[in-house]
């Protein structure tokens, strides 16, 4: 039997004692909060909302695997407690930062997920929702509202309502817009919006130009933001939008708009005539 009178406690083996604090929430903050500085049983009773018998025992267990000691009324954790709560910390990041990526993975461009894990925990990552379909597109069109120069690759999440009539404001402000696109992409914008894309394309501080080899996703630049914008290769649904402004990523995102702009050509002005 376990300390606490049961079966269920695993102390000979490594996984035993990680399944061990991860398998009620409060024990990982308890080693946590002990790091910080020493607290009584009725600090980290309010600090973590569990019951006295609850942390007697988990306080139990932790003097048993020598995580912490007590000083008088008060206990702190041991150098082997700061290193087991350090460890935990970075375990339980990684493994936000996976769940929060996992369902955009498959979308990202190889570059991004080659880079340091690190550098994931710093994207922010917008998905539809059952109720809210239209939420990448929503926090898109709430990032144009706040740049003063946009460069687009692929920039189709850009000319979806309500995206288009923000970005035309833009234009009309005098910030400066460069779209890289596929011609089908510009066809049919041209198509469906003949006036506004001819009132776009007289104005000197919006330029579109072409390529016939774009990547999958979408690759913006917003000031000091990158976005990279997931679609469905089918539908052409923006599927996720991802942000960062890690140092890394936007040398990644400069290099990767200045490879296709070098090879991309202007869009003749009698494709905007209809």
């Amino acid at each position: 039997m376990g300390l606490n009178g049961t079966n269920t406690v695993d102390t000979d083996s490594a996984i035993g004692d990680i399944a061990y604090l991860a398998r009620s929430a409060h024990r990982i903050p308890t080693l946590v909060a002990l790091t910080e500085r020493p607290r009584s049983r009725s600090e980290l009773c309010e600090q973590t909302g569990v019951s006295p018998s609850t942390i007697r025992r988990t306080l139990r267990q932790f003097e048993y695997r020598s995580w912490v000691r007590k000083e008088g009324y008060r206990y702190v954790a041991t150098r082997l407690g700061e290193a087991i709560a350090a460890g935990m910390e970075d375990l339980t990041s990684l493994v936000e930062t996976e769940r929060k990526l996992r369902d955009v993975w498959h979308w990202l461009p190889d570059e991004v997920t080659e880079f340091p894990t690190e550098t994931w925990a710093e994207l922010t990552v917008t998905l539809p929702e059952p109720d809210s379909p239209y939420r990448p597109v929503r926090r898109f069109e709430s990032l144009l509202r706040q740049t003063n120069e946009v460069r687009y690759l692929r920039p189709e999440v850009a000319l979806m309502e309500p995206c288009f009539d923000s970005l035309f404001s833009l234009i009309d402000a005098g910030v400066e817009i460069t779209l890289i696109d596929r011609p089908s992409c510009h066809a049919y914008f041209v198509a469906t919006y003949p006036q506004r894309s001819s009132e776009m394309q007289r104005r000197d501080n919006f330029t579109v130009l072409e390529h016939d080899e774009l990547p999958e996703c979408g690759v913006g630049l917003l000031d000091d933001r990158v976005t990279i914008s997931c679609y469905e290769r089918d539908s052409g649904s923006v599927r996720a939008l991802v942000e960062a402004d890690a140092p890394v990523i936007r040398e990644w995102a400069e290099l990767t708009y200045a490879s296709f702009e070098a090879d991309a050509r202007p869009v003749e002005p009698e494709a905007y005539v209809q």
